[in-house]
């Protein structure tokens, strides 16, 4: 008996050790890629993301992932941080750094991890020096360039030629990186992707793939004078809109959204007419095929290579992306298109395969949560919260809603700051500094957020209410200030960079 007793003892003790075992984790991110842009959501008729289609149904996909700011820069800081942009303060894409900001890979390497990071860091400054929290490095300054780039390698420039295309190189050194670990070693591995930013290039192999694709314009897009002209063009052009009634509310549309429909961010002008609209939304579709492709490597690459029971696969965009929606294209703003995000995750020993997680997560969770999956825990000043729990289905206190901050910029200027609170009924939009209108949507009954009921008699006490949650929120997060910077040479003369760039 006390021999079975001990045997017993040891393999529970053995399972303790495994279950507290630091998990790998590969956090793969891409630039502007919206949450419906996926095969399997049926929203772009025609469009085939095969690899993200796999990860969905072999893994989990997290429904409602929101960021905190639809801005490159600041997105990707609330990821490494676990903080809101006001708090990390990386508000725009020009911001710096601030001294002593803690990136949570600099506490995996504290836990044994090997670290990596691959791609578009841009956050701060143009650079592209190592940061901290990295064993291996490799980025490129600023945007990058989808052909032939130059990387910094561990400090050193490495110049790629012969129509090397960025996709594939990024997921060439990630899979080299991978192959070089000691498998007693626990590992994170960040593939910052620059696919699929503004101006879109696919690979020389998807090229025209998506020539015929059919655009099924958003019932917001037409919301001017305009109305009976553009439905003209797209219907001639052979896209054949397909409108469904929805209400409207055009006079409570703010003022900065009609102004934006001709500007660099607006359908009517969009980047001040270098690209057709069809054009740019075909070649977005055909440059997120290099995107699914390096999904499908990297899990390739796990599943061949006996990683799978444990390590995890998280699939994430930076931010959201408009095509048409109020007119708009381009992100910045709270509209869904824009704030929420795509947001898979593979890890076959940890959830089931084709399961939902239907909780809000925003990108402010992911630090604690990957900390979680090393068996670390939170640090005091990260002001998300880690969802491990819900991924092993425990039944946990949750949030029911997302905020969202956005601070005006030198560069474009069309956009004003603004806050948001979004529920699963209800959004309201806090638009700051400006003279017009703050808005609210049910989104239940207009999930285009057409209908502003601002106004609504029936609707004050919601309106009321979620305006004071959000500058609650904002005083118990330290957010009570707009961040300013002062004005650079370029902008005191006068000399309009946001029209020369993207």
């Amino acid at each position: 008996m006390k021999k079975i007793s001990t045997l017993l003892g040891l393999f529970l003790s053995c399972a303790f050790l495994f279950a507290q075992k630091p998990m790998n984790v590969i956090f793969i991110l891409a630039d502007d890629h919206r949450y419906d842009a996926m095969g399997f959501t049926g929203k772009f008729p025609g469009l085939k993301t095969p690899n993200l289609d796999r990860m969905a149904a072999q893994g989990c996909h997290l429904e409602k992932a929101c960021v905190a700011t639809a801005l490159c820069s600041p997105s990707r800081a609330s990821i490494l941080t676990g903080q809101y942009p006001h708090r990390h303060t990386v508000v725009d894409n020009q911001a710096p750094v601030p001294p002593g900001l803690v990136f949570f890979p600099q506490l995996l390497q504290k836990r044994g991890y090997n670290t990596a990071f691959l791609g578009k860091w841009h956050m701060g400054d143009a650079d592209d020096k190592p940061q901290p929290g990295f064993n291996y490095w490799l980025s490129f300054k600023g945007q990058g360039v989808y052909y032939n780039p130059t990387f910094n390698i561990n400090g050193q420039q490495v110049a790629h030629r012969d129509s090397a295309y960025i996709s594939d190189l990024l997921t060439d050194y990630a899979i080299d990186w991978l192959k070089a670990q000691p498998a007693k070693k626990p590992f994170f591995l960040y593939l910052s992707h620059k696919g699929v930013h503004a101006m879109f290039e696919p690979a020389k192999r998807h090229k025209g793939m998506y020539k015929d694709m059919r655009f099924s314009p958003p019932p917001s897009m037409f919301m001017t004078a305009t109305d009976t002209s553009k439905y003209l063009e797209l219907k001639n052009s052979g896209v054949s809109p397909e409108l469904k009634p929805f209400v409207e509310n055009k006079k409570d549309l703010p003022n900065w959204v009609y102004a934006q429909r001709h500007s660099w961010h607006g359908v009517d002008y969009m980047y001040h007419g270098q690209i057709n609209f069809y054009d740019f939304y075909r070649r977005y579709m055909e440059t997120l095929m290099g995107i699914d492709e390096s999904v499908g490597r990297v899990l390739d690459y796990v599943n061949s290579n006996g990683l799978a029971d444990n390590t995890v696969v998280i699939y994430m965009g930076d931010n959201g992306f408009s095509f048409g929606e109020h007119g708009l294209i381009d992100k910045r703003h709270a509209y869904e298109e824009s704030m929420r995000v795509p947001m898979l995750l593979y890890a076959p020993k940890l959830v089931q395969a084709g399961s939902k997680l239907n909780q809000v997560i925003q990108n402010i969770d992911i630090a604690p949560t990957i900390l979680a999956m090393a068996g670390l825990k939170m640090p005091g000043y990260m002001q998300g919260k880690s969802f491990l729990p819900l991924l092993k289905g425990e039944n946990i206190e949750w949030k029911d809603r997302a905020f969202y901050e956005y601070y005006w910029e030198y560069d474009f200027p069309q956009t004003p700051t603004m806050f948001a609170l979004r529920t699963d009924r209800y959004k309201y939009i806090y638009n700051y500094g400006v003279w017009g209108i703050n808005e609210l949507y049910d989104l239940q009954n207009d999930p285009y957020e057409m209908n502003n009921l601002i106004r609504s008699t029936a609707h004050q006490a919601v309106a009321s209410q979620m305006r004071t949650d959000i500058f609650k929120w904002l005083e118990q997060t330290g957010g009570m200030q707009i961040p300013l910077r002062p004005l650079t040479p370029e902008h005191t003369r006068g000399d309009h960079k946001y029209q020369k760039t993207y």
